[in-house]
């Protein structure tokens, strides 16, 4: 499996969010979230400019051809457009090959984790030989300008992930879920996005258990087989309460929001790509990822790492 990520280079720090709502401090909203600072887009910057920068990026670190990509799998919320697909879009700035397969799916917080599936399912069935799997959001964009609470937690960002057939294989089993009746606690109407912290925070500690349960035991493991949990990066607090109420070890689980913030489909890829890169990820590590969220949707899998 090969990774990278993107990131836009507009930061917003709690210094300069404090300047907006006075009645907060730096320390307090680091304190509650675990963030400090968060990427923006521009105003120009769009979901499908951070996703070609990631794919560029990976196509640069690994001197992959952009020639020899058989599909795309492209993970978004953030469409530039109701229709064409964003995915054929993105397949024509890249320079994949007219040969090459295109879709979009439109996950939030689970996407990464869908799109696994998507990916091992075309590779271990032998439709195609390689993967390009590519989540980008901006949800900064949907957020309320006075709505402090949201403004304080989401960040945007992109990841690719090429994958080839031995990288299907070293996918396992997943779990999914899905509650359409929860589908109004994270929601954007009328251009703008609402959350109902409690209630996200509240069926989170529900369905994380039992789904890591499930998944564990879809894959014939259990909880001391695990070398590494990365889960969807939320916030610090659900974070950290979802460790302790699965008492799961500290050291073998993942947080990096301090200077990214919660960037939805792209927060496993981009943790993923940040432990590849400081060398974290060793071969044959087991990791465990999640993502659960908007939809409300969740799924899980373990992948089994190999290193490139």
């Amino acid at each position: 499996m090969k990774i990278a990520c993107f990131l836009p280079a507009l930061e917003l720090s709690n210094q300069e969010l404090i300047k907006e709502f006075p009645e907060w401090t730096a320390e307090k909203i680091f304190a509650k979230t675990g963030i400090a600072s968060r990427r923006i887009a521009s105003e120009n910057e769009t979901a499908l400019d951070l996703a070609e920068l990631a794919a560029k990026r990976l196509f640069s670190k690994y001197n992959i051809d952009p020639s020899s990509i058989n599909f795309l799998v492209l993970c978004t919320q953030s469409s530039l457009y109701p229709l064409p697909s964003t995915s054929c879009l993105l397949q024509e700035r890249l320079g994949l090959p007219n040969t090459c397969g295109a879709i979009t799916i439109d996950q939030g917080c689970s996407g990464y984790v869908y799109g696994l599936s998507i990916a091992k399912g075309l590779l271990n069935s032998g439709l195609v030989k390689n993967v390009l799997l590519v989540t980008s959001e901006t949800y900064t964009k949907y957020l309320a300008k006075e709505d402090k609470s949201t403004r304080a937690i989401f960040g945007d960002g992109a990841a690719a992930t090429f994958l080839d057939e031995a990288d299907g294989k070293a996918i396992g089993a997943f779990s999914f879920g899905t509650d359409g009746a929860g589908a109004e606690k994270l929601i954007v109407r009328n251009g703008h996005l609402f959350m109902d912290g409690p209630d996200i925070f509240n069926f989170t500690l529900e369905i994380v258990p039992k789904t890591l349960d499930a998944v564990l035991a879809a894959n014939s493991m259990t909880r001391e087989d695990v070398d590494l949990y990365v889960f969807h990066q939320a916030n610090k607090f659900m974070l950290d309460t979802i460790r302790k109420v699965n008492q799961l070890p500290k050291e073998r689980y993942y947080v990096n929001l301090e200077t990214i913030g919660n960037t939805v489909s792209s927060t496993i890829p981009i943790a993923l790509s940040q432990l590849e890169t400081s060398g974290q990820l060793k071969t044959g590590m087991k990791i465990v990822l999640m993502g659960f969220g908007v939809g409300l949707s969740w799924a899980a899998t373990v992948i089994k790492w190999s290193e490139n």
